[in-house]
């Protein structure tokens, strides 16, 4: 099952701006492969797909498919998503972890050791933005890096979750780009002032459920059409299960809590050019991250 928050236009009559979430029905494929949305049915009196995961498990299972079974009945409940735009997936998620240096590639590249445990940080709900909002370069740092990555959603919440039964507590996995900035994010060892810049990390276009996601799917972000990160999503040091079993024995974890699971190889900071100068992402740019059976974001950078 694919789940999405919409915005409805403003130049609508019915409820302006409001967002609502709403169950993906029919998908296409482009040209070059990638999947995406035409269909689906607004799941009522959900905003967004975070207040989803919110609501009692049975709950959610019995709105999705009474809302399926009535428009199968109805087509019009049947919406077409090109008549609305995708907003953040999940706005006020109660933690966001993110996990530092998890691809060997991407720890080679940097020239660090292998870490014996996972390198915590935390991003605030301010951080998130869509799939397919713009990301802005702000006057304190020009030095912006992108970092595709495979975003895990927790949909039941546990603490000291063993890692053989972290799979239950999952409730879906979406795309994810942790935008850096890398001048501010080097000014101290303490990585934060980089990572938590107001919109700058966008998630979605939707959660996909753990049964429909395949573990090794492929991960790749492109600037401007070129290939600047392909690996699969478990060439991880730590595993999604560790990392659940990890960051649960520190704390609660609650459903619509999101865990970033670190980013491969390939990213601006290890890259530079002929004269030594690293291609830090400018006004223009655009960021594309996909995931198989993810579907995927396109940011343009301003």
């Amino acid at each position: 099952m694919k789940l999405a928050t919409f915005r409805i236009p403003e130049q609508r009559m019915d409820e302006p701006g409001a967002t609502f979430a709403a169950a993906i029905t029919e998908t296409a494929t482009d040209e070059s492969g990638l999947e995406y949305a035409t269909q689906a049915v607004l799941l009522e009196g959900i905003t967004d797909v975070g207040a989803y995961l919110t609501t009692p498990h049975n709950d959610r299972q019995g709105l999705v498919h009474t809302t399926i079974d009535a428009a199968q009945h109805d087509p019009s409940k049947v919406l077409d998503v090109s008549e609305f735009s995708y907003d953040t997936l999940i706005p006020y998620p109660s933690k966001v972890f993110c996990i530092g240096l998890n691809y060997r590639n991407h720890i080679v590249e940097t020239g660090l050791e292998l870490p014996e445990y996972p390198t915590v940080f935390a991003k605030y709900g301010q951080t998130l933005t869509g799939p397919y909002s713009e990301i802005e370069i702000p006057a304190l740092d020009h030095r912006l890096d992108y970092e595709g990555e495979l975003a895990v959603v927790i949909g039941t919440p546990g603490k000291n979750i063993p890692a053989t039964n972290a799979h239950n507590y999952v409730g879906g996995y979406a795309v994810s780009n942790d935008f850096s900035l890398r001048g501010m994010q080097g000014r101290t060892d303490e990585w934060t002032q980089g990572k938590i810049f107001e919109a700058t990390t966008p998630i979605g276009p939707w959660l996909v459920t753990p049964d429909e996601f395949k573990e090794d799917a492929r991960l790749t972000t492109l600037v401007n059409g070129e290939v600047r990160q392909d690996d699969a999503v478990n060439d991880l040091v730590f595993q999604v299960d560790e990392l659940i079993e990890y960051l649960s024995s520190i704390i609660t974890l609650l459903p619509g809590d999101i865990i970033l699971t670190g980013t491969p190889g390939g990213v601006a900071l290890a890259m530079r050019d002929e004269d030594g100068r690293r291609p830090w992402l400018k006004a223009g740019d655009v960021v594309e991250t996909r995931i198989e059976g993810l579907g995927a974001q396109r940011n343009v950078i301003v």
